[in-house]
């Protein structure tokens, strides 16, 4: 007899989560309970009530003070709510996958929309999915039996329809519904929730039953996985079910030639393990699905089939889930992947979410094997780590720029991260210059040159500056190239002194002196520009031999004697602020920039020893432009003209 053991047969990620979790409570908790059977495996629940765990029914069971555990199947909103208020902490173990179908369950019924759920409606989590939904859902066990809710015509084909299924629904199954559904309800939102090793090992054991003269289908009479696998089996061959060694039919296995053997997620490796084992008694010639030589021993392939993989190996990983904490990776083994999310990235504020995807493929290091509860602790930080080390030493002798995340503010410097790879890049040689703070560095990408490697501490060390100062260097020999008087650019205000503004125009900085900056009279060229503003200037002189730049700012346009030429002719009459005044008369401002003098005699129809007897410091009055000195920069205006017009239109009324 030939027997293969499928390669997906046995616990799938979120059975072995579930385990090991309330394994884990048992040695930090006084008691601890599960919402009904964690998993369904007699075996497992058998070896978990020995060590002291407790099943209750209902959340009100559960002793005061006791942990208790929601099973991987997962509950409904109503439960989760109940058991919020009872004496109890509560633990929950739900699958991934299952907390993903949940999820969307609520957020399409809350959107007004009928869900369509395809499942086994006794099954628990198809109870607990159900229970999350706040309108109506419909459960259909298979295609018949929506083909029969379609002709009764219970929902119009134009209905706002979204579909799910159950993680263990039957892959050929679910095609068949898929079918039937887009060609009547054609604006249907279908979500693809069949779980990756479901879909997996189903398709792996139809393949299998397909060359075998048998199968044998190992797993809790109430796993509905099992149950499924069982169905995909016969469809190709004979098939019979057990439990345990004791429910083998060895009977009816004896004239069989191919044997072929998988089990649903809820079964441990070692009940395979057990029955290999005998099954080697009634058969000399068992060999597993990946043993290329016909001599190998018994032993030898039982080991292939539930080898430990050896910490520092490599292997390659699909992601099949992620939480905040963790992602779980299937790599083609019995065990149950995990990246801890400190071993996922180099950068320690990075997020899982925010790194992988479900259906990635990555390569991973081996860091920890624990067989008896049958997971890998995988890294993929410390592989990339060490295939980017190379590109890293390689650059300190080739002058590579390298670019990176600058993830961590350390004293005397910070850390960036390039190639899965920490360089350190001092204080000295991270920043232009020196006063310039390290913390607005923080979580940006930077350029850099590798100026010191240590091989045998696998340590870097980099330079921000370096870089800085080549590019500086380029800019401002493509600047001094083009340059000219006249030419604008747009620059960035560098720095502020009392005398002017200096202005960054890309490798090289020019000044603009505090009488360039406006038309008026300034104290400070903060009155007009800031660090950090973007402003466009013009080149008004330039110094080679030294490499000095003088900048304009203020534009001709702008010069208010030039608006007062274009806008305010002599005999504009004008609405001016009062601004300063004298024994002789008053100055009013015009526009920013021009004061015009209203002489005393020219402030009232009537004789005034001083213009305080009529004006106030900033009141404003209506006066006429009756001279205009452009050469001298002078304006002279007058109220007593408009008094006087005033009164003649008055007389010539009456």
């Amino acid at each position: 007899m030939k027997v293969t053991v499928a390669k997906t047969a046995g616990f799938c990620f979120g059975v072995n989560r579930a385990v090991n979790l309330v394994k884990q409570l048992l040695q930090k908790e006084n008691q601890v309970c599960t919402l009904g059977p964690i998993i369904h495996n007699p075996q497992t629940l058998s070896q978990l009530r020995k060590m002291g765990v407790i099943e209750v029914e209902k959340p009100e069971e559960a002793p005061e003070g006791s942990t208790l555990v929601i099973r991987s199947h997962g509950v409904s909103k109503a439960v989760k709510e109940q058991i919020m208020h009872l004496p109890v902490h509560c633990v929950d173990a739900t699958c991934p996958f299952v907390s993903k179908i949940q999820e969307i369950a609520g957020e399409e019924s809350q959107k007004g929309r009928i869900l369509f759920l395809f499942g086994d409606a006794s099954h628990p989590e198809v109870q607990g999915i159900v229970g999350h939904c706040s309108g109506r859902c419909n459960v259909f066990l298979n295609a018949q039996e929506l083909t029969d809710f379609i002709n009764r015509r219970e929902i119009l084909c134009d209905s706002a329809i979204s579909v799910v299924a159950q993680t263990t629904f039957q892959l050929s199954e679910w095609e068949k519904c898929l079918k039937i559904l887009k060609r009547v309800y054609t604006n249907a939102r279908i979500f693809d929730t069949i779980c990756n090793a479901t879909a997996a090992r189903q398709k792996e054991a139809a393949q299998l039953a397909q060359k075998s003269d048998a199968m044998l289908v190992l797993g809790g009479k109430q796993s509905s996985n099992t149950a499924k696998l069982f169905e995909v089996c016969r469809q190709f061959a004979p098939t019979y079910f057990a439990q345990s060694t004791e429910e083998l039919p060895l009977s009816a296995l004896r004239g069989v030639h191919d044997l072929g053997i998988t089990a649903g997620a809820s079964t441990p490796a070692s009940i395979i393990k057990e029955v290999l084992v005998t099954m080697s008694e009634i058969n000399e010639d068992v060999q597993n699905q990946n043993t290329d030589s016909a001599e190998d021993s018994f032993e030898e392939m039982l080991e292939e089939s539930l080898k430990s993989l050896n910490t520092d190996e490599k292997v390659h990983g699909v992601v099949v889930g992620i939480t905040p904490t963790e992602v779980y990776v299937d790599v083609g083994r019995k065990q149950a992947g995990f990246i801890p999310a400190s071993e996922l990235s180099a950068d320690p504020n990075a997020k899982p979410e925010d790194l992988v995807k479900m259906g990635d493929e990555m390569d991973l290091l081996i860091m920890r094997t624990n067989d008896q509860e049958g997971t890998i602790m995988l890294s993929k930080k410390r592989l990339d780590a060490a295939k980017g080390w190379e590109t890293v030493a390689a650059a300190e002798e080739s002058g590579e720029i390298l670019t990176g995340t600058v993830t961590n503010v350390i004293k005397g410097g910070v850390i960036a991260v390039t190639n899965g790879v920490r360089v350190f890049i001092p204080a000295s040689q991270a920043t232009p210059s020196r006063n310039d703070p390290l913390e607005d560095l923080l979580k940006k990408e930077v350029r850099f040159r590798i100026i010191e490697v240590n091989r045998g501490r696998r340590r870097a060390v980099g330079s921000i500056r370096s870089v800085w100062k080549d590019e500086r260097k380029a800019q401002a020999e493509k600047f001094w190239e083009t340059a000219e008087e006249g030419k604008e650019y747009t620059g960035t205000v560098k720095s502020l002194t009392s005398y002017g503004a200096f202005v960054d125009l890309g490798g090289v900085d020019g000044m603009i002196h505090i009488s360039e900056l406006s038309w008026t009279r300034i104290k400070h060229p903060s009155e007009v520009v800031n660090v950090g503003d973007t402003v466009k200037v013009y080149i008004k002189g330039l110094d080679r031999e030294k490499g000095k730049i003088s900048l304009g700012y203020k534009r001709p346009e702008d010069n208010p004697w030039e608006i007062l030429k274009k806008d305010y002719p002599v005999g504009t009459v004008v609405e001016a602020t009062i601004v300063g005044m004298t024994s002789f008369g008053a100055f009013a401002r015009i526009i920013p920039g021009i004061d015009g003098l209203i002489h005393i005699s020219q402030i009232a129809d009537h004789r005034i020893e001083k213009p305080q007897d009529v004006l106030q410091m900033g009141e404003k009055v209506n006066a006429e432009i009756t001279d205009i000195d452009f050469d001298r920069h002078r304006v002279s205006l007058s109220m007593r003209k408009l008094l006087e017009e005033n009164q003649e239109k008055e007389q010539s009324e009456e």
